[in-house]
């Protein structure tokens, strides 16, 4: 049975969720599962936006076919390839032979790349802002490299006002029984996903993020409509002031962010009493994790949140904590920049996790390591535990 939502009088939604899905990109997890959007644009021609992912293919089908309503289907706009969203590109084409694929040049490479020579003769390729009229509808492209793939093109329906984003203002978790982010508490419920992913899906990019959000601001936007997650027809500048600090890697709020590394809590007691001297301090945000136990997706999504972090990690094997390591890693391929970190090492024979945590971080742009990293020696005493406070002083007042 169909599964549809109208948008507007000319506008539905043919998406589908996945929650079985526990790893998104077999990387992330998703809880809350996903959401697949596409949309279908009734006028004297019929659009399809996008596919989706195979795991909803049958849904899916069924979603355009009664969205049609018999009609049949003439454009499918390709705005980005990955398989999550291209997946079922080749079934759509051979369900509705007649239809045309609009593209970029790009995007041509990887349909051919993906699925062979079979869909090249449906291909209409566009340029940057070349228009598509289908009736009363007019669609202009708009080309979104490294947002986050290099094909990546977003469409603005120049009648309805509506930006359909491709990846760009999407967020993990399914839509549950409504389509809109006025519908529910977004900030409440809603945006520690939107940032999650944001982050750790996009926010290596943030150049290209702000590229993207130049080119809309010359766009007259009642609403968007992005890949994955709520669509946004209200309030959208408070959404986009959040992509214009995430794509400047501007911090979103006054915090500190505490990960540590610990194998026996020794180095965890000095996070604990790290985060209570910030908060006698005055610190009112502190996010702490344990980097064993949640995974890097989580802390990369704070690490974006606050402008102070404090590292601690036990020596292990002559280097860092391998969790620790891991995110350290994971900081570094999303050149995240214009923070200030302090560094806490633990080793009982031979403390040498600080400085090779310092030379992870030295590559990252505008990030000041403060001087002065604490090292404990198997678990605080006096001279460390005063130590410590000398670096939480440093760190509350950077």
């Amino acid at each position: 049975m169909h599964c549809t939502a109208k948008i507007n009088e000319n506008l539905i939604w043919v998406g589908g969720n996945d929650r079985r899905l526990s790893l998104f990109e077999n990387v992330y997890p998703i809880p809350r599962g996903i959401s697949y959007n596409a949309y279908v644009v009734l006028d004297e021609q019929t659009v399809l936006v996008d596919t989706a992912d195979r795991a909803i293919s049958d849904q899916f089908m069924e979603n355009i076919e009664y969205a049609l309503g018999g009609r049949k289907l003439d454009w499918i706009i390709v705005d980005h390839m990955e398989p999550d969203h291209a997946a079922t590109l080749r079934d759509v084409c051979r369900y509705w032979p007649e239809a045309k694929v609009v593209v970029n040049d790009k995007i041509a490479v990887m349909i051919r790349q993906f699925f062979g020579e079979e869909l090249m003769s449906r291909l209409h390729i566009v340029k940057e802002g070349e228009a598509l009229k289908t009736g009363c509808h007019t669609f202009r492209f708009y080309m979104a490299p490294m947002v986050h793939w290099p094909e990546v093109m977003v469409t603005y329906d120049e009648t309805d006002k509506v930006l359909f984003s491709a990846d760009a203002f999407g967020t993990f978790g399914a839509v549950s029984g409504f389509l809109f982010a006025d519908e529910v508490d977004f900030e409440r419920d809603w945006l520690d996903d939107a940032r999650r992913y944001y982050t750790n899906i996009v926010g290596k990019y943030g150049a290209s993020v702000q590229a993207l959000l130049k080119k809309a601001s010359g766009l007259d936007i009642a609403m968007i409509c992005p890949l994955h997650g709520p669509v946004w027809r209200e309030n959208i500048g408070w959404f986009v002031d959040k992509y214009v600090k995430w794509g400047t890697y501007t911090p979103e709020e006054d915090g500190v962010l505490i990960a540590y590394g610990t194998v026996y809590g020794h180095t965890q007691n000095a996070a604990e009493v790290l985060a209570m001297m910030l908060r006698e301090m005055g610190v009112k945000k502190i996010a702490m994790y344990d980097v064993s136990v949640t995974h890097p997706s989580y802390i990369l999504s704070d690490a974006f949140r606050f402008g102070k972090w404090a590292l601690l990690s036990s020596t292990y094997n002559a280097g860092i904590f391998p969790a620790m390591e891991t995110l350290l890693a994971d900081i570094k391929a999303h050149a995240l920049k214009n923070r200030t970190v302090a560094i806490v090492e633990n080793g009982s024979w031979a403390a040498t996790a600080g400085k090779q945590m310092r030379e992870m971080l030295s590559g990252l742009k505008d990030v000041n390591v403060l001087d002065g990293a604490v090292t404990v020696r198997s678990a605080l005493n006096a001279d460390s535990t005063a130590a410590l406070g000398e670096l939480a002083k440093a760190l509350a007042e950077a």
